[in-house]
């Protein structure tokens, strides 16, 4: 069956922060289970990289991470590179009507140069599949060496070339998929400030433009991303009437109407009133059901539990589901009571350990897999008792390695 969105299905990296090797594949819904400082968000910040530096910039990508020297794994032996390989399939619409599924790989290796923050790209390479039809690209070192298509620019120094690909017809839709990749850190700190105005196509990383948000899903025409978060929104937090965008001397804030004992209509409040949790509640349904620049990318959301009642974790997690239907939904999680459910099958779980200074993330090991396969238990309480283990790393597959051919 041809996806209905894009994702990706796996994920390898080498020498990337606390990983010194990963290999994982994915589903539409994942949840990345481990102790604090494991590696989770090491692993959701490869993608997130890879994402910034094909939808902007590698050079203030990197910066913000305080340059190659500092995301690349510090180990015996000083690796001077790391690289990030992704998978990925998505529907056939982005190559024309009966294009059948989009398939294929995407992967860059940079080195550090010295200890001024500079760097290289050493390799990029793209592979895609489109109804049969293959389209592939290679770099290495600043040079194009091999190319099935024939417009393809020159590569720009310190940048990748499929940043410069949006428009070109064979690499349009992992473009879009990728540089489409959202995280989120959501801040109730950060949302509860008053905000400038902006258009709110996308929601930000800690949640602060939720009102310019909230109010473009308002706007659109069916609704039904909009009814999707005021039904979830109003399950968490009872008595909620409704939320909409507030302007407040030329800024931008979050309004909530809510019953109040007493009074003959709901009383409102604006954010900087209202608790952390019903703020970050509103932040991860906005992040699961707000489209960025119109379409369903995936999304990948930090503890989405934090700061909510332990009886809002159903709803949460109903939430999670209802929006992997639409998008590749990735969390992070502590919460036993969020996974305590049937519905977390071994399958949607990924649990990620740090051993001898080492992150590793892989599926389940074999008791874990095996109780919940059965019904013998459920992730929630494996967790509770520590039984989320990964399973022995096997040796990395080559089945899906790029053959870029030279014109």
């Amino acid at each position: 069956m041809e996806p209905s969105h894009f994702r990706v299905t796996r994920v390898r990296l080498k020498q990337y922060r606390s990983f010194a090797e990963a290999d994982v594949r994915l589903e539409d819904l994942v949840f990345l289970v481990g102790p604090n400082g494991a590696g989770k968000s090491n692993f959701l910040d490869a993608l997130r990289l890879v994402s910034e530096g094909i939808g902007g910039s590698l050079e203030e990508a990197l910066r913000e991470r305080g340059g190659a020297a500092q995301v690349r794994r510090r180990a015996p032996g000083h690796p001077d590179r790391f690289s990030v390989r992704l998978s990925f399939e998505g529907p056939g619409g982005e190559r024309g009507p009966g294009s059948g599924a989009v398939t294929g790989t995407y992967g860059v290796q940079i080195a550090g140069k010295g200890g001024s923050g500079s760097f290289r790209i050493v390799r990029e390479r793209c592979e895609v599949t489109a109804g049969g039809v293959r389209s592939a690209f290679r770099v290495e070192d600043g040079e194009l060496t091999a190319s099935t298509e024939r417009k393809v620019p020159a590569p720009a120094p310190g940048r990748l070339l499929l940043a410069d690909l949006g428009r070109h017809k064979s690499f349009a839709g992992v473009h879009a998929g990728l540089a489409g990749f959202r995280a989120f850190s959501l801040d109730p700190a950060a949302m509860r400030g008053l905000a400038p105005p902006r258009d709110g196509r996308a929601l930000l990383r800690d949640g602060t433009n939720a009102g310019a948000v909230l109010h473009r899903l308002g706007r659109v025409a069916d609704g039904a991303d909009r009814r999707r978060l005021d039904g979830y929104l109003q399950r968490i937090v009872p008595g909620l009437r409704g939320t909409r965008r507030r302007v407040l001397d030329g800024a931008e804030t979050v309004e909530f109407a809510q019953d109040t004992a007493g009074a003959a209509h709901p009383w409102k409040f604006t954010a900087p009133s209202v608790s952390d949790g019903t703020l970050r509640a509103l932040g991860v349904l906005l992040a699961l059901f707000a489209p960025a620049g119109g379409r369903y990318g995936p999304v990948a959301i930090e503890e989405p539990e934090t700061a909510l009642h332990p009886a809002a974790a159903a709803v949460v997690r109903e939430a999670l589901r209802d929006a992997a239907d639409r998008r590749q939904v990735l969390v992070t999680s502590h919460s036993p009571d969020l996974l305590d459910h049937e519905e977390v099958d071994a399958g949607s779980v990924r649990a990620v350990r740090a051993e001898d200074g080492r992150s590793v993330i892989g599926v389940l090991d074999e008791p874990a897999a095996f109780a919940l396969r059965a019904g013998l238990d459920t992730a929630g309480h494996l967790l509770r008792t520590d039984g989320l283990v990964p399973r022995p790393a096997l040796a990395a597959d080559s089945d899906d390695a790029p053959r870029a051919a030279q014109r």
